[in-house]
């Protein structure tokens, strides 16, 4: 048995299964991660100050960031007791497929850049735990290999607003045997991110004194991830950006990755004629948005705020998921930001989503320990839900109500905000 089965049992069956084949080398390190946020900690020290910061700073003054998390502190659970919860679940179905739980990993750019081979190792451990993973097209690991390492993934598109590529790009899609096509709609243009500047990070890649400096004093990521990236697979590319690749992390034209203002609706339109699969779109704040998405045929909708990174006083997303609820029809609704604990995803079903997106706990574990830390960090999670579900007196996700809730900051029983007495 590994350390992240000793750890974090009981675990949704497929990722316990998938954990006991895996060797035991990061067992000292794995065994003092007790939690998502520890992964936080280890992965500060073993990253470099501004790899780091790229993948935990947000935009401007970080209010979104910082309001994403402290959003949950508005809610507590109204338990049931002696109900029968030795045979509860947490298999969730999503599209027509059952999922091990609630939670899927979120869309990472450059996540190769921050753990060696990051989009394989996130999708590989995604597949063995049962979870879906999304691949983004600001990735540098071409689609077509990710696909073929973990098969039925989901794939996030920066489109550019231009038919023929839109075309090209989704045929690409389809050929390589993602499931689900997201479009992350939040990128108009790029945002505001100051801490990356201060900390000597910036797109394009310029090597200065402080980045080379930084990175001697970690000589595991210099060494394990950066110099064997360079060594194995050249200087690093956006592979997915377009049907034909994109370009370099040292080249100029990196500076407007995903940035596209003239991208409007009538290409989701365009989208979903071309795309056969189940298509959603990704960040999603507004009531209005999710009506509008309904109406065109999208599958489903991530109400999402971008974890904190695009505008930097953006509404949380727990805080706007009730109004979407309630808009939404017969979307699939999913929701990223902020989540790290297993009471985290039940609060988020509780108020109408059928999933959970998250992210950089995730790309910490795959720093850290490869897959066998992102493995751990699903078993860390998954545990969390099944001790909450049994506390809480519920035997599957399908039983996670409205009425389990109870407000600390003037929201009703329904879950949209209370009106002025």
């Amino acid at each position: 048995m590994t350390a992240a089965t000793a750890i974090a049992s009981p675990l949704p069956e497929r990722a316990e299964r998938a954990a006991d084949r895996l060797p035991v080398k990061h067992a000292r390190r794995l065994r003092r991660i007790l939690e998502l946020e520890d992964f936080t900690a280890a992965a500060r020290h073993r990253l470099p100050r501004a790899v780091f910061g790229y993948v935990a700073n947000g935009a401007e003054d970080e209010t979104a960031l910082h309001t994403n998390r402290s959003a949950f502190q508005d809610w507590r659970f109204i338990t049931r007791v002696l109900v029968g919860v030795a045979d509860r679940t947490q298999e969730t179905r999503l599209f027509g497929r059952s999922y091990a739980a609630p939670f899927g990993i979120a869309p990472m750019g450059a996540s190769a850049v921050v753990a060696y081979d990051g989009d394989v190792v996130l999708a590989r451990a995604a597949a063995a735990g049962g979870v879906p993973f999304v691949l983004s097209a600001s990735s540098i690991t071409p689609l077509e290999r990710v696909a073929q390492a973990a098969p039925g993934q989901w794939f996030a598109a920066y489109q550019a607003p231009d038919p023929s590529a839109i075309e090209r790009m989704v045929d690409r899609v389809a050929r390589a045997g993602f499931e689900v096509l997201v479009v992350t709609a939040d990128l108009p243009v790029g945002s505001n991110r100051v801490k990356d500047r201060r900390n000597g990070f910036s797109l394009p890649i310029r090597p200065n004194l402080q980045l080379i400096g930084n990175g001697a004093i970690h000589p595991g990521w210099s060494l394990g991830t950066a110099l064997r990236t360079l060594l194995t697979r050249g200087a690093p590319r956006l592979a997915n950006l377009g049907p034909d690749g994109g370009p370099s992390l040292f080249s100029r034209d990196v500076r407007h990755i995903g940035a596209h203002d003239r991208l409007s609706w009538e290409h989701i339109r365009l989208m979903r004629r071309r795309w056969q699969g189940p298509l959603v779109v990704k960040g999603i704040l507004s009531a209005e948005d999710a009506r509008i998405a309904r109406d065109l045929g999208v599958d489903g909708v991530v109400v999402s705020n971008h974890g904190g990174r695009q505008l930097a006083d953006a509404a949380t997303p727990l805080q706007v998921l009730p109004e979407i609820v309630a808009a939404a029809g017969h979307l699939t609704i999913m929701i990223d930001g902020g989540f790290r604990r297993g009471g985290d995803v039940l609060t988020a079903l509780a108020l109408g989503a059928h999933f959970v997106f998250i992210g950089r706990p995730f790309l910490y574990a795959a720093a850290v320990a490869g897959e066998a830390g992102v493995l751990h960090a699903i078993a860390l999670l998954s545990r969390e839900i099944d001790i909450d579900m049994a506390l809480l007196g519920l035997r599957g996700t399908a039983m996670v109500t409205r009425e389990m809730l109870f407000s600390l900051r003037g929201w009703n029983r329904t879950g949209l905000r209370a009106e002025p007495g």
